[in-house]
């Protein structure tokens, strides 16, 4: 690691064990930069104190300058520097070998687990899930996103052309909960069409992609292909805000509610992945040979990563055939996590006492029951900003969510909490509408060998990123399968090539006229 420059300067990260703080640079036209300030207000999420130096960027101007210097014809399309897509190809295939070395594979992972504690195995299949992604794309795997198609003309010589057309400039906003996934593949995504991003991770995360970018530029990727900035949310929006004439579009990932201001700046002009409040649905046919499996995926589901994943199983709609046996097992599962292997974590967005003001507020609707958990964690360096909590469900009524107390029941809580709630036969279409009012849908799972209950679910939702089947899980890998919400034609998607070409790419048509003149044409006399 030592031969890359800059590469892995944040260690030591050792194990688990506090450390002097590390230093993260801007990227900016080629060129490692640190501002004058740093941010404060970031401490160590596990033991509290000094961390990571982060800049605290607010001269913004020389980052919008170096959006405009990229055209609308991006940094290569089918028709401009065509060799781009090769170099892509190539940089992929370098870098996923870097990632694949037991020594990059373990400071990736454990960098991971330091900025956004959860167990070594979710941090090891981040760090997978993105080389398997890069080697998906390498050799000719970028030139191959390009490909369009032709059709005859009229006459000889005539000929459409569709092409897939880069959108220039554009921005990725990311978040904390994936630091290496999701803007490495969102950032390799943009490249792959053409376009020039600038990157803002979530800043308590955003050491994980300085560093991917640093060995990405030693994998051969022109270091002025990409800006990174580190910067407070609200400066981000500035930046927005005046290169909004210049940004042909804006990716991002994160809050509903930020997600619908940016999209009003920039006039439609975005691609989101925002809230999940995530369903999954227990079929009828319950079958105990397969109970021990269904109640292990559901706790993987809900509580992996503390249940900061957009993915996470947000509510668990159980068949009461499955209540008897699945109740008790789910319990006990939680009952086995903790912040000793980081089965649970810090909560970064949620503090204990709006995780409490929530849990209160739930269990106050009529017929709420706590299932299980529902206190703070105890005996740990965890600082007060962030979070702490057992793995929690809360048991509802079915009327009760259908009802009037629909919203507070389907109020996304980013932590490790979920909503049960148990049905009948006769109450599948009160469930099928209750999934039909929720306002976003990224990923949901229909746990059934029934194919009529399977086909009846599926027909009546839209979730974007959908399991079906006795091993169905909300939870998956993106680089095998399109992961990304549905319902929404502003809805980025993220991992595969479709999921590529309709993000990062916009449809020209070119036709080719240069035939001869047709026959018998002549000037008007009028000319």
């Amino acid at each position: 690691m030592s031969q890359i420059p800059g590469f892995a300067t944040l260690d030591p990260f050792n194990g688990m064990t506090p450390q002097a703080p590390g230093l993260v640079q801007n990227l900016l036209n080629g060129t490692w930069e640190s501002p004058g300030s740093f941010r404060d207000d970031i401490p160590d999420p596990l033991f509290g104190g000094d961390f990571l130096k982060v800049p605290d960027t607010v001269e913004v101007q020389p980052f919008i300058d170096s959006l405009r210097c990229c055209p609308k014809t991006g940094l290569h399309n089918p028709w401009k520097n065509p060799d781009r897509y090769v170099m892509l190809g190539d940089v992929c295939a370098r870098a996923a070998a870097l990632l694949a070395t037991p020594e990059v594979e373990s400071y990736f992972t454990r960098l991971l687990q330091r900025v956004m504690p959860k167990s070594w195995a979710q941090c090891l299949n981040e760090v997978i899930v993105t080389r398997v992604f890069l080697e998906n794309f390498a050799g000719d795997g970028v030139r191959f996103l390009a490909r369009g198609f032709s059709n005859p003309g009229n006459h000889p010589g005539q000929e459409s052309r569709g092409y897939r057309w880069p959108w220039g400039p554009v921005a990725i906003v990311a978040p904390f909960n994936f630091p290496l996934e999701i803007p490495a593949l969102q950032v390799m995504g943009a490249l792959f069409m053409g376009n020039k991003p600038l990157v803002k991770v979530d800043s308590k995360v955003s050491a994980v992609f300085e560093q991917f970018l640093r060995l990405l530029i030693e994998a051969g990727l022109p270091a002025a292909d990409v800006d990174l900035i580190h910067c407070r949310g609200r400066v981000m929006g500035d930046i927005i805000e005046t290169a909004k004439n210049d940004l042909r579009m804006v990716q991002f990932t994160g809050s509903s509610e930020i997600a619908e201001r940016i999209a009003d700046v920039m006039n439609g002009r975005v691609r989101i992945e925002d809230a999940g409040f995530d369903w999954k649905i227990l079929g009828p046919d319950f079958d105990p040979g397969w109970l021990d499996y269904v109640a292990w995926q559901c706790d993987e589901d809900a509580y992996n990563a503390a249940g900061q994943k957009c993915s996470a199983q947000s509510i668990l709609f159980v068949h009461e055939n499955w209540s008897a046996g699945l109740m008790p097992k789910l319990g006990d599962l939680a009952a086995r996590r903790g912040l000793g292997n980081l089965s649970l974590g810090p909560v970064l967005t949620w503090s204990n006492d709006r995780i409490r003001a929530h849990i209160d507020a739930t269990l106050a609707i009529p017929g709420a029951e706590l299932l299980f958990g529902g206190k703070p964690l105890q005996s740990h360096t965890i600082p007060e900003v962030y979070g702490a909590y057992e793995a929690t469900a809360v048991k509802l009524p079915i009327a009760a969510v259908a009802g009037s107390h629909f919203d507070l029941a389907t109020t996304e809580l980013f932590g490790p909490y979920q909503v049960v709630v148990e049905y009948g036969d006769e109450d599948l279409a009160t469930v099928l509408n209750i999934m039909e009012r929720m306002s976003h849908h990224l990923t949901a799972a229909v746990v059934s060998a029934d194919v009529g209950f399977q086909q009846r679910v599926l027909a009546a939702t839209v979730n974007g990123t959908t399991y079906a089947g006795m091993r169905a899980r909300t939870t998956g890998a993106p680089q095998n399968h399109w992961f990304g919400p549905c319902g929404d034609p502003r809805a980025a998607g993220i991992g595969t090539p479709e999921a590529i070409i309709s993000t990062w790419s916009g449809h020209r048509e070119i036709i080719l006229d240069q035939g001869p003149a047709p026959e018998g044409w002549q000037m008007p006399d009028s000319a």
